[in-house]
């Protein structure tokens, strides 16, 4: 078994309407077939951790400083695209496993049931020094 991150950005694939402004029916829809979906990993024992994020305004970014106190700022202010919403961690028998599970997620509904198309980064959670040579 293998262990891998689901990565879901707030981009929002096929729908530029944030999702706080969606009709509630729409939202209760969205949140009902992902909650199916952990669900059933669960059921599997494929689910391993899953997660929402608070906003970035809630984020603060430190950086270590040589001779005083840590730097402390707020942020992340990057585009709100590339902004983390949220992680899926499973741990699955392969690569396309965990890609299926990605696609799965990706297809969640959206306005008026239309699937998002919800880009998922999918990436590998290193476990031994031997990933570390993967680079």
């Amino acid at each position: 078994m293998t262990k891998f991150m689901l990565l879901m950005n707030m981009d929002g694939g096929n729908c530029q309407t944030p999702m706080l402004e969606w009709d509630p029916a729409d939202m209760q829809a969205h949140m009902t077939y992902l909650g199916e979906n952990l669900a059933k990993l669960r059921q599997s024992g494929e689910l391993v951790e899953v997660n929402a994020l608070t906003w970035p305004k809630h984020g603060k970014v430190v950086r270590a400083a040589s001779v005083s106190a840590p730097v402390l700022t707020d942020g992340p202010y990057a585009e709100s695209k590339e902004v983390l919403a949220g992680y899926t961690i499973v741990d699955v028998v392969s690569e396309e496993r965990a890609l299926e599970i990605a696609a799965e997620q990706s297809s969640a509904p959206g306005p008026g049931g239309v699937p998002l198309e919800q880009p998922i980064e999918v990436r590998r959670i290193m476990e031994t020094d031997a990933d570390l040579q993967d680079i």
